[in-house]
């Protein structure tokens, strides 16, 4: 009888412990399950992007690097075919040759030979004149007489002051042979001379713009057309980016911005990086709008959170960083 009571209450304190292990187990689950875990921020590396565009419309004749290769600043990139702009050039090049021709012409004046022959037209249209005088002359009279009729003196007449003004026209492409191209003349063939000049440098530059270079340092990360494609009047090429000049960008409800102040510095890690800790300092914080805010589910003691960017810099150089790795900032549960 007393080895049956024992052994009951051997059992009764078994099972007292028993479920004492189990609710102090219960207990303990509950206290690590239930503990709001901390809010993990996650952000994205970026780096800043150059685009490279033509300034005329051509035809991808080559590329110099590929995606991926690193480039110095004012190295050639790409190679743009513009038989247009050829063209153009020609045009060009042929109206200054022409311009300069006309200018030196202006400069230098008549050659001798041009003055020569110009004074012999005028020594026989003066030799003309005094014939016609003398004819006109010698009519004149006998009409006067009531010799010759009217008509035939208006002949002679007209005549002579046909050579008078022959005369006078020989005469004075004498002297302009003789004294050369006025100075308006002059003035006029430079000024031609210059437009030519302007329209060859115009021409040139837009050609220059056939050979586009990198405007930075930086890697190569996208190439969109083809060799041989067309591509039109600022049509995106290729993008550069400038991996000395990277930032993280981070999207952040706003109830959870209380440590992300302007110039604050934050501790953050990189997943791709075997976690490596980097230390990062805000630099820009801009509201993204209404299309991300998070609406509130309950009417009650809620309010419609909105959502910042917040961009923030490494303080130093991180080795390896590239656009496109997750960031993580950690912010703990008060």
């Amino acid at each position: 009888m007393n080895e049956n009571k024992k052994f009951s209450i051997s059992n009764m304190m078994l099972a007292f412990i028993t479920v004492l292990v189990v609710i102090g187990l219960v207990a303990l689950a509950g206290f690590f399950l239930l503990t709001p875990p901390d809010d993990i921020i996650m952000g994205q590396a970026e780096a800043t992007q150059v685009r490279i565009s033509g300034k005329v419309p051509g035809r991808i004749a080559s590329y110099r690097f590929g995606e991926g290769d690193q480039v110095k600043a004012g190295d050639t990139l790409v190679f743009l075919d513009t038989p247009e702009v050829m063209a153009k050039l020609k045009q060009a090049e042929a109206a200054r040759a022409a311009a300069e021709a006309q200018n030196a012409k202006a400069i230098k004046g008549a050659r001798e030979q041009e003055i020569t022959a110009a004074y012999e037209m005028w020594q026989k249209a003066q030799a003309g004149l005094t014939i016609a005088k003398k004819s006109f002359d010698r009519i004149q009279n006998l009409y006067e007489k009531g010799v010759m009729s009217a008509q035939k003196r208006d002949e002679v007449e007209a005549n002579y002051n046909a050579m008078v003004a022959t005369e006078k026209a020989a005469r004075s492409q004498y002297e302009m042979a003789k004294e050369g191209a006025r100075e308006e003349d002059k003035a006029a063939a430079a000024a031609m001379v210059a437009a030519a000049q302007g329209s060859v440098a115009e021409v040139e530059s837009i050609l220059s713009d056939s050979y586009l270079t990198a405007p930075t340092d930086g890697e190569i990360s996208d190439i969109f057309p083809n060799v041989g494609e067309l591509v039109s009047l600022g049509a995106p090429i290729m993008n550069v980016l400038k991996l000395d000049d990277m930032w993280v960008s981070f999207n952040v409800r706003e109830d959870l911005l209380e440590n992300l102040t302007m110039g604050a510095e934050v501790q953050a890690i990189i997943p791709a990086l075997e976690n490596k800790e980097v230390t990062l300092k805000v630099f820009y914080i801009r509201d993204m709008g209404s299309y991300a805010v998070w609406r509130a589910t309950k009417v009650t003691g809620q309010y419609d959170a909105k959502t910042f960017q917040v961009k923030a810099r490494p303080v130093e150089p991180v080795d390896n960083l590239r656009p496109g790795m997750s960031v993580l900032l950690k912010r703990d549960k008060k």
